[in-house]
């Protein structure tokens, strides 16, 4: 039996039709990605699905949850009252327990720190404890508890004190602290440093819980998903597996709607010259061939085309200097907190530059600090020339709610130019898939994806040499990030660009710039994956070290012997055995994605189709391993 089930649900904001008739249905283990462009209707989707805790709303349609399930739902920007503890905050979805358990938290806390009328507050604890006994409400204050701790909360903190991460740790932490069967989440990732984002992953895949989760994660989403649901003009399409395969898919699907939508123009236009002929085709025209005409006509009419893709464009200006900026040994604090330590380094132009590090490890200070923004306590810092900077800030400051689209833009004018070119600027927020009747709207107006692209566009909108970018990717959809990398891979100037998203990282910069503690940042070439292995290589040889170090001294190794250049007999049967393996390894891998494609897999048996899907992900991995095994005895075999 599913747990949750949507049928011909409709939803319009306007004229436009988020949910036209879509069914959706999420099984026991499942975990479902819902992806789709920006504006399609994802956060509204999932609060109707969590219409059974009250919340959400349809036009038309019907949600069905499974009676007495517990659903926690984390929406994507959780709202917290801030004079409440964090402890408070987490039990508050417990009904009449939460008002209960945050009265005893608060009584307990007094005593402990000798506040108050101690007699008083004796008595007081003992009314509480009888009363959340007879309630069975000290299972709650353990889930609680835990769910706290798992988060690495502080019980007592003011919820207004909280970081942006931190809340968003909160938020899950009360999702959790329900021990609920589905768990509902819209865009988990935000706000999240990769270490609690990587933390999370195996939080999720290991706890078993049934989910359905927006991200625009790509990494996130290929570690977590068992499914992808995509919604896509008001309709829920399913791609059971992983989200390369939605890809493979997703084209060939779109190929095959738009051959089938150019042989429907083609007929309609062919009748509709048919029955514009002269009077005498029109007096012996068939009745079915104009009732025809009249069901192409509507067909043509309903048809709702896929949205168009933003048209990035950006403007290096004139070249800056070949230094950007030269550190030698420079070091910034804050009190008695260090946050960079003796960093040197020469950044030069055309360099793209990942900073990465845990939230709080002083990111922003540190590029700062790198622009000429910010003294240093201590060494030198050496500012480049002809430096044209444009700044996109994720917390979107630079954005007036009350100002209209066009003002953001290009305040009192309707014109922009962009690389030479002068454009209106209706024009011009039309390439960022905004529509013309939108341009003189209220910024505040605007979903948090929307704001996202109207900062894009009015940074783009001026010709800059240095371009910093800290989170740019929040809210973006996939389509719009793929777009965003392509156009900063192809850019001429310097890029610093401080996010989460490691796929992104991978895909953009060629060095990283990473925290490591106390205040000490090093450099390194590549993306965040490079960061990672070369951490873990760092690791290893660490713990190899110590290891040795424990061992007790052992006697002279002897002179080692020759290298056989030749391959052992046991290795020739091994390159023999390989092309069979990766065969019969393929034929694995093609069976599986066979039965995932059937949706029907999950209604019969969700721990097998899980498994399943698992075992394909694995695949790839053993492949590569062959692959690797067998190019080493090629190469063995060539000496």
């Amino acid at each position: 039996m599913p747990y949750l089930k949507l049928s011909a649900a409709c939803l319009a904001y306007g004229h436009v039709p988020l949910f036209d008739h879509a069914d959706f249905q999420l099984d026991p283990g499942e975990r479902v990605a819902l992806i789709g462009r920006n504006g399609t209707g994802k956060s509204s989707l999932l609060a109707a699905l969590a219409a059974g805790a009250g919340r959400g709303r349809l036009d038309d349609g019907e949600v069905w949850v499974q009676p007495g399930i517990r659903v926690g739902y984390v929406p994507q920007e959780p709202p917290f009252d801030p004079r409440l503890t964090v402890f408070e905050a987490v039990v508050a979805g417990m009904g009449e327990s939460a008002r209960l358990l945050a009265a005893y938290h608060e009584v307990s806390h007094r005593l402990a720190a000798g506040e108050g009328d101690g007699d008083a507050l004796l008595a007081r604890l003992d009314t509480l404890q009888h009363e959340l006994e007879a309630g069975g409400a000290w299972a709650y204050e353990a889930q609680a508890e835990q769910a706290i701790a798992r988060f690495s909360l502080d019980p007592d903190a003011l919820v207004g004190t909280l970081s942006g991460g931190q809340k968003k740790r909160l938020a899950l932490a009360q999702a959790l602290a329900v021990a609920p069967e589905v768990l509902l989440l819209d865009e988990p990732t935000n706000h999240l440093d990769i270490a609690a984002i990587e933390w999370l992953e195996k939080l999720l895949v290991d706890s078993g819980v049934t989910l359905l989760f927006i991200t625009h994660d790509r990494r996130f989403l290929d570690r977590v998903s068992t499914r992808i649901v995509e919604l896509d003009r008001g309709r829920l399409t399913s791609f059971p597996g992983s989200f390369k395969l939605y890809g493979e898919r997703k084209e060939q699907q779109l190929h095959e709607e738009a051959l089938a939508n150019a042989r429907a123009d083609k007929l309609l236009k062919e009748e509709e010259v048919w029955i514009r002929k002269g009077v005498e085709a029109r007096r012996t025209r068939a009745v079915f061939r104009v009732q025809r005409l009249d069901r192409l006509r509507a067909e043509r009419a309903a048809r709702r085309e896929r949205l168009g893709k933003v048209n990035l464009q950006l403007d290096a200006g004139d070249k800056s200097g070949q230094l950007v900026a030269e550190l030698e040994h420079v070091g910034k604090a804050f009190g008695e907190r260090v946050v960079v330590r003796d960093f040197s380094a020469r950044l030069q132009r055309g360099d793209r530059i990942g900073l990465i590090g845990p939230n709080g490890a002083g990111k922003t200070t540190l590029l700062r600090l790198i622009l000429g923004e910010l003294p240093a306590d201590s060494g030198r810092v050496r500012p480049g020339t002809k430096l044209e900077i444009a700044y996109f800030d994720q917390f979107r400051t630079q954005l007036d709610p009350e100002a209209s689209l066009a003002d953001v833009i290009s305040p009192g004018s309707d014109y922009v130019e962009v690389g030479g070119a002068r454009k209106h600027v209706i024009g011009y927020l039309e390439d960022f898939l905004f529509a013309p009747e939108r341009a003189r709207s209220p910024v505040k107006s605007l979903s948090g994806g929307e704001r996202n692209r109207l900062l894009l566009a009015r940074l783009f909108a001026r010709p800059a040499n240095v371009l910093v970018l800290d989170e740019p990717t929040n809210d973006l959809d996939i389509e719009t990030l793929e777009l965003l990398e392509q156009l900063l891979q192809d850019y001429d100037g310097t890029l610093f660009l401080v996010s989460h998203d490691r796929a992104f990282l991978d895909n953009v910069v060629t060095q990283t710039i990473a925290a490591e503690g106390d205040g000490v940042w090093r450099e390194y070439v590549g993306g965040y994956s490079d960061w990672a292995e070369y951490q873990a290589h760092r690791a290893g040889g660490t713990e190899a070290k110590a290891r040795s170090a424990a061992r007790p001294a052992a006697r002279p190794a002897e002179p080692p012997k020759p290298r056989a250049d030749k391959l052992s007999w046991k290795e020739e049967r091994e390159l023999e055995a390989l092309p069979g393996r990766i065969a019969a390894l393929e034929a694995e891998q093609k069976e599986l994605a066979r039965r995932l494609e059937d949706p029907a897999i999950y209604q019969r048996d969700a721990p097998a189709a899980q498994a399943a899907a698992s075992r394909l992900a694995a695949i790839d991995d053993e492949l590569l391993a062959l692959l690797e095994r067998w190019e080493a005895l090629e190469a063995k075999t060539a000496v």
